[in-house]
């Protein structure tokens, strides 16, 4: 299996998870502030501070992001391209985002396919300083209750990274089963959730939310992407026992570090992760 190299020490655990409770509900992001805090007030009228968001169909102007790029140091084994604020009002085609705390603040990591303003297709990595909200919109967003995705230093990568932590009960409504996870670098994105599922004892699962990279790519209708540096969104994803164990079925759209783009099924087994993976998952 593909692997990268990284510039720290990673631990022997590679999936860091914590069981809470949550809550599916629809978010709606107010035209003319900040998306930063337009998240923030849609989590807290639910009475959440920290879940993931589906961002298709999102409006943005201005708007400011970044690519991946390769590290110029080898304090990285990747790093991000300088930042771009296309003119007129970007329209996301798919998009996903974690929602948290960074020091001690409230902050996102999105990932997100868009068509710009004169038409051109990107994707990146959505900066949270520079980007409003153009379009008022109602989307689907699951909050979390006892659990927080929460930025911290990765002595493994060397960037400052969303991983979830256990988190006082708030007191949300509430519903069902779920996990936050963050999948750590070159091991198997799929792999990795059906081993998480035999072990925890879920039966099935629905992926929600879903933001972070992968070593290239590797479709199941054999596309492929080579260059290793991508930034990865999830657009749909289940995890169910069939006749031949578990089988995670997982739909993406990528951005790689040339700017192409890509979309399709990641084929099992053959889709390591490069920096990290953040989901929710929600056991059925």
């Amino acid at each position: 299996m593909r692997r990268i190299e990284q510039p720290g020490q990673g631990t022997p655990e590679r999936v860091q998870w914590a069981e809470c409770h949550g809550l599916r509900f629809p978010m709606v992001l107010q035209a003319g502030l900040p998306l930063l805090e337009a998240v923030r007030r849609g989590f807290a009228a639910a009475g959440f501070t920290s879940g993931v968001v589906k961002l298709d169909g999102l409006a943005l102007s201005p708007f400011a992001y970044v690519m991946p790029a390769l590290s110029e140091t080898p304090e990285h084994a990747a790093f991000y391209s300088r930042t771009f604020r296309p003119a007129g009002v970007a329209r996301l085609k798919v998009g996903a985002m974690t929602f948290g705390r960074r020091d001690g603040a409230p902050f996102f990591h999105a990932h997100a396919i868009w068509t710009e303003g004169g038409g051109k297709e990107s994707g990146g990595h959505i900066l949270p300083d520079e980007t409003m909200v153009a379009e008022t919109i109602t989307v689907p967003a699951v909050g979390l209750d006892s659990a927080a995705f929460v930025a911290e230093p990765d002595s493994e990568t060397n960037f400052k990274l969303f991983g979830p932590q256990a988190a006082p009960l708030l007191g949300a409504t509430r519903e069902g089963r779920f996990f936050a996870l963050r999948v750590k670098p070159n091991v198997d994105f799929c792999g990795a959730l059906e081993a998480f599922c035999v072990e925890q004892g879920i039966r099935s699962a629905a992926i929600h939310g879903g933001v972070g990279s992968t070593i290239g790519a590797r479709f199941t209708d054999g596309g492929r992407i080579e260059n290793f540096a991508t930034e990865v969104a999830i657009t749909n994803g289940t995890i169910a026992k069939g006749a031949n164990g578990f089988e995670a079925e997982i739909d993406v759209a990528l951005v790689d570090y040339t700017g192409a783009l890509a979309s399709g099924r990641l084929t099992r087994g053959d889709n390591p992760v490069l920096m990290t993976f953040e989901l929710v998952l929600e056991a059925r």
